[in-house]
């Protein structure tokens, strides 16, 4: 079986998108699918999700389109809204070749009224789930008319939810000469009655993909130029990681960005090429005691840093590099945790996307800026503080003797070894992390007593 997209009769600019788009081969799902799908016939097909199962379909029902007729010609039936978002953005990444093809999603949670407006100005290709498809057809917002294909996708999850009534109250509703297309995980019996009623001698396929174990959960999030930024912020109070690393690509990015974190009040400092090594030095020391809760960097600035307990990476611009994408979101998930990738990605990155999904021959999942509520209150605040010690390695100076001055009960209050956390020397100055709710007081206990037999000199960070 060749791998090639081009050894399937596609159009001269859907084979150029699909090398745009970075699809270099089919996945094993799309190899066996493509041929039977793109020659009219009806599949059943079963592979686990993240096959790459929505180019399989989408190319498919894409290649019947005729863009010029404002008529519903395909339908996408989804399980959930989360699932039919994501079909959408993928349908109309690979439609980029063609004229102008609509692309309407029709889910509950929604007001009726905008998505009426949306298909009565016209759509080509509806992506749904069951329910609210037949709320649109009941109210004759909807006809199937000019539909030739219909795509059950993640069937058994449709089942599942008991959606086996509503799939056949829509597909009846369909013309007789289409072409079906049913994608399933599993093959559960329900799916032999879907295939009886509503199918015509569909060939069947099977693909067992053997799926990568990660501990990094992958999300993907489309921005604009506009909102970029401001994403960043929505990313970090609706996940509340305590450490992020968030990647752009160029030193004025990191910049930008640093400064609209900071005036939102959050703890990020930059890093990038051309810092001097004693500014370096003090922006990582306070990443990694987790005394700042967001570094931003360039790939250059960040090369040879390991972080341990990093809970996310933000990719605020796509790399146009896939291995570096796979190197960047690799700093978290480390030693069996697990992490979170977040990608931003605008329509002129879709290239780069595409890139990273045959590298990591996995397709992107895509999620709304709508659905970042906050979810904690106040702040986000780091657990430490950083404070700074005038002398180092120069004078001597040991973890241990800055842990001894914290803890002894000389010249104040002893603190635990729980309040204290990584001790770092440098060459002219010791950083040590300390719970906030002890920083001052610390701060005032160690300016007043001696490190090492000598006072210092002490400030919080």
């Amino acid at each position: 079986m060749t791998s090639s997209f081009s050894s399937l009769p596609l159009s001269p600019a859907t084979l150029a998108n699909l090398q745009q788009l970075g699809y270099e081969a089919m996945t094993p799902i799309q190899a066996a699918s493509l041929p039977v799908a793109l020659a009219g016939k009806d599949l059943i097909a079963q592979a686990k999700t993240g096959s790459g199962k929505t180019a399989a379909f989408a190319l498919a029902l894409l290649a019947k389109l005729n863009p010029r007729w404002f008529a519903v010609q395909a339908l996408v039936l989804c399980p959930t809204r989360e699932l039919a978002d994501q079909v959408t953005v993928e349908i109309r990444r690979l439609a980029r070749a063609a004229d102008n093809i609509k692309v309407v999603t029709l889910c509950g949670g929604i007001a009726l009224r905008g998505q009426r407006a949306s298909l009565e100005h016209g759509a080509h290709i509806v992506v749904g789930t069951p329910g609210r498809i037949m709320d649109h057809l009941e109210r004759g917002y909807l006809t199937l008319e000019g539909l030739n294909t219909l795509v059950l996708d993640e069937a058994d999850r449709m089942l599942d939810m008991g959606f086996f009534d509503d799939i056949a109250t829509v597909v009846k509703q369909a013309p007789k000469e289409r072409q079906t297309l049913l994608f399933s995980a599993t093959y559960p019996e329900g799916i032999e009655k879907l295939a009886r009623q509503f199918m015509r001698e569909p060939q069947q396929i099977k693909i067992d993909a053997p799926a990568a174990e990660s501990t990094i959960e992958q999300r993907f999030y489309e921005v604009n130029r506009t909102n970029r930024l401001e994403t960043v912020g929505l990313l970090l109070n609706h996940f509340r990681p305590v450490s992020t690393l968030a990647f752009c690509n160029t030193k004025q990015q990191c910049k930008d960005l640093v400064t609209l974190l900071q005036a939102q009040g959050f703890s990020a400092l930059a890093l990038y090429g051309e810092l001097e090594q004693r500014e370096r030095d003090q922006v990582l020391a306070q990443f990694a005691n987790r005394s700042c809760s967001v570094l931003v960097a360039t790939d250059v600035a960040s090369r040879g840093l390991d972080i341990t307990q990093l809970e996310a990476v933000i990719n605020v611009d796509i790399t146009p590099d896939p291995e570096v994408h796979v190197h960047r979101i690799g700093r978290t998930g480390r030693a069996g945790a697990s992490g979170l990738a977040l990608s931003l990605a605008s329509m002129n990155e879709m290239g780069a996307v595409g890139k990273i999904e045959q590298y990591q021959n996995a397709p992107s999942v895509w999620f709304k800026r709508e659905d970042l509520p906050p979810t904690g209150s106040g702040r986000l605040l780091p657990p430490m503080v950083s404070l700074q010690l005038l002398g180092g390695r120069k004078e001597k100076i040991r973890p241990g003797d800055v842990l001894g001055a914290l803890t002894s009960t000389e010249g104040g209050e002893a603190y635990t070894r729980e309040q204290i956390g990584k001790i770092q020397v440098t060459e002219f100055c010791t950083f040590v992390a300390v719970d906030r709710s002890i920083a001052q007081a610390a701060c005032a206990k160690l300016n007043a007593g001696k490190v090492k037999g000598k006072s210092v000199k002490v400030r919080v960070m």
